[in-house]
């Protein structure tokens, strides 16, 4: 391909024409994906899909600005929480997790805000107590 677009000649007419004496010729025929779809052309648009696929395919991860991870520690310890075989290791959980939250708010931390506060441990424990019954 070349070849100079003639004076004259249409640009697409030009292209169109480039395209389909290539395909004429096999050119197109061993391209990896051939009759497969394109991956994830029914997601929606994410101007960052670039970088999140080299992230994936080199296998990196990305550690979280410290007030995500801490709100995503609090899911989790709030999961762990509420499947706790003992009352006493759920008011391990949450109180460890609490302190973490209450020190958060204290000193600050860097990212998007926490907007996190400390659990009700008697709730929890309460809720806890009856989904055992």
């Amino acid at each position: 391909m070349s070849d100079r677009k003639p004076p004259g000649m249409p640009f697409e007419t030009w292209v169109d024409r480039q395209i389909r004496e290539a395909m004429e010729r096999g050119e197109f025929d061993d391209l990896p994906g051939t009759g497969k779809p394109i991956p994830g052309l029914d997601r929606p648009d994410d101007e960052m899909w670039w970088v999140k696929q080299k992230v994936r395919s080199e296998g990196l991860s990305m550690p979280l600005p410290p007030t995500l991870q801490l709100r995503k520690d609090a899911e989790e310890a709030l999961r762990q929480a509420k499947g706790a075989r003992t009352e006493a290791e759920l008011r391990r959980i949450v109180g460890d997790i609490n302190e973490r939250i209450r020190k958060a708010i204290r000193t600050g931390l860097s990212g998007p805000p926490l907007n996190l506060m400390p659990y009700d441990v008697e709730r929890l424990v309460s809720e806890w107590r009856e989904n055992r019954r």
